[in-house]
């Protein structure tokens, strides 16, 4: 029997320094607050079978097991032509004071579904010129199919209030979807390691933030390369270089209470340059910390 893999990636996010916790548990519940976080991309936006991903995540500092820890929720759904993507996972994280900062050590356990749709087949010839049919091709279910798989990962972040870092690693058991006898796919394990610092400005109302994320699969690598410029700690714009992909402008502000809005548009530096598209993504996400009276102004500890 002949067997086909066509593993899908993991989607990517510019704003990936707000959505930490979709790569690495460790990072739940170390604001020490209750978060929660909506987040919308659109990929190569207008291009026929173009990426399209919506994100819900949240994560609350708790203390269990007689510890500090925390718990964390992300639900993600990824469409990518005749591929529907969605996961949801559960998250744990142990805290431990140490001289660096605070780590996190984190776990997470959920399930995948990935469903194929044949009718919505458009072959990597015609992605981005809008045409479509059927798939033609053996390794491909002719009719619809979908699988479920039990998916592991794990992760350390730590984190202090100039800087953190983070390393972990997703799909760590790559679970294998058999739609059937000839198709048969598999979740390729993704490697992350993340940093960031914060640089206080001469005047003290600005504030540097550089941040970078590295991913990997062992057969490919990406690298965002981020910097952020905040004022007032409310107000924020940037620039992301994607190495060899994209740059990008991010941009957004945070509310008094704690409540956040952020945009960023990317401008495809690759070859598909020349088809002239490019990708969206917005969030908006809110922090409560249970600590403070609600009657004081909410200050973001987003930057630990």
């Amino acid at each position: 029997v002949n067997l086909a893999a066509f593993s899908q990636q993991d989607p990517q996010f510019t704003n990936n320094m707000y959505y930490k916790l979709g790569v690495n548990p460790g990072y739940a519940g170390t604001e020490g607050t209750i978060n929660g976080i909506i987040m919308n991309r659109y990929q190569w936006s207008g291009g026929e079978g173009a990426p399209v991903t919506l994100v819900f995540s949240a994560d609350a500092a708790i203390d269990a097991f007689g510890a500090p820890g925390g718990i964390g929720l992300n639900i993600v759904s990824d469409k990518l032509g005749y591929f529907n993507f969605s996961k949801v996972n559960l998250n744990y994280a142990y805290h431990k004071t140490v001289g660096l900062g605070k780590l996190g050590i984190g776990l997470s356990l959920g399930v995948v579904n990935s469903e194929i749709n044949p009718d919505k087949w458009v072959s990597t010839d015609d992605v981005f010129n809008g045409t479509e049919g059927g798939t033609g091709d053996p390794w491909i279910p002719q009719t619809e199919a979908s699988q479920l798989g039990l998916d592991l990962g794990a992760g350390l972040y730590l984190s202090s209030t100039k800087y953190f870092l983070g390393a972990s690693v997703t799909h760590l058991n790559q679970a294998n979807l058999k739609y059937s006898d000839l198709a048969t796919a598999y979740l390729a394990r993704h490697y992350y390691l993340t940093g960031g610092y914060n640089i206080k400005m001469s005047d003290p109302l600005f504030e540097l933030r550089p941040s970078f994320l590295f991913k990997t699969d062992l057969a490919g690598w990406q690298l965002d390369l981020n910097t952020n410029i905040v004022y007032n700690d409310r107000f924020w714009g940037g620039l992301t270089y994607r190495v060899q992909g994209a740059v990008a402008l991010l941009m957004g502000m945070e509310m008094e209470n704690g409540l956040r809005f952020g945009y960023s548009f990317d401008l495809t530096i690759s070859k598909l340059a020349s088809y002239g598209y490019g990708s969206h993504e917005i969030f908006i996400s809110y922090s409560l910390n249970l600590e403070k009276n609600r009657n004081q102004k909410y200050k973001s500890i987003r930057f630990l």
